[in-house]
């Protein structure tokens, strides 16, 4: 009889099965992928100041009420759509947060149309590669880095809203610009393998 293997794994998702999900198959490997950096960039918008776990429960509620997160639909969001938003109890309901979605939405259309794509645009800020970091337990993780600080003022010229530095290191931890997983954390070295 086969024994079954432990992981050991970062321990921020706890025991939720939705986090540990999203620790397990997302969080920090490097994204590639236009339409995948936008969802993180509205999820990271709504969780300022509230937690994942509430960002990745309402994940698809989020997914429905933002178009599937195609930021081509989103540019056009008028008063009627936002005032819609604001009434969807699936959702963070934050008029801010909303108007400032829709502005992600056009900026970011505005930096794939500059650089040919905002994958392109994004990693710039990380000289293409990943930052792999040696943390040894969660609490070491830092709220910002050099990078991150770069990336906000960048993102707030180019007319991004809630792309403070922690947000923008928040985005890069998820999206695989550095890898956080602690280094004994099973994805740590599994995530270099995804380049």
């Amino acid at each position: 009889m086969a024994t079954k293997v432990k992981l050991v794994r970062c321990e921020w998702p706890g025991k939720d099965e939705a986090m540990i999900k999203y620790h397990d198959t997302e969080w920090g490997t490097p994204l590639h992928n236009d339409e995948l950096h936008f969802e993180y960039i509205v999820l990271d918008t709504f969780q300022a100041g509230l937690s994942w776990l509430l960002m990745i429960r309402k994940r698809e509620n989020f997914r429905r009420a933002f178009d599937d997160f195609n930021p081509k639909k989103i540019a056009r969001f008028d008063e009627k759509r936002v005032a819609k938003l604001m009434s969807d109890a699936g959702i963070v309901r934050n008029n801010l947060k909303i108007r400032g979605t829709v502005a992600n939405a056009r900026a970011f259309l505005e930096v794939q149309k500059e650089f040919g794509s905002f994958d392109k645009y994004i990693w710039q800020f990380v000289n293409g590669k990943t930052i792999v970091n040696k943390w040894g337990k969660v609490r070491d993780l830092p709220a910002v880095s050099v990078e991150a600080v770069a990336m906000s003022k960048d993102m707030k010229k180019r007319g991004f809203k809630f792309v403070g530095p922690t947000v923008c290191y928040a985005y890069m931890q998820g999206a695989g610009l550095v890898n956080d997983h602690t280094v004994t954390c099973f994805r740590h070295v599994e995530v270099q393998r995804k380049k």
